[in-house]
């Protein structure tokens, strides 16, 4: 399945228009290497998605063509999620 029609389903990016640019952006890898929204993806799979401040890391466990929505969580199990730490450059004091 690839990857921009398996987040959608999955429901981890609510639309494949959105999963697509997130893809063109280099934000999502699979297994360690940049994806594309054309990316094939299959259960075992792991996914490093950055959402803005956060990154995380899902592992597929299962894939499928249509799902319910009580029952997309089970294609998926979150390993980790980090929040990325921002500094805003005015706020850097070099006079210590």
């Amino acid at each position: 399945m690839r990857l921009d029609k398996f987040l959608k389903v999955s429901r981890l990016i609510k639309r494949r228009t959105l999963a697509k640019e997130v893809a063109e952006q280099g934000r999502i890898t699979i297994n360690g290497k940049v994806a594309k929204a054309s990316s094939n993806v299959s259960a075992g799979d792991e996914l490093m998605i950055r959402f803005g401040q956060k990154i995380v890391t899902v592992r597929i466990e299962e894939i499928k063509e249509n799902v319910r929505k009580e029952d997309a969580s089970k294609m998926f199990t979150i390993i980790k999620e980090e929040k990325l730490e921002k500094i805003e450059p005015e706020f850097i004091d070099d006079e210590e």
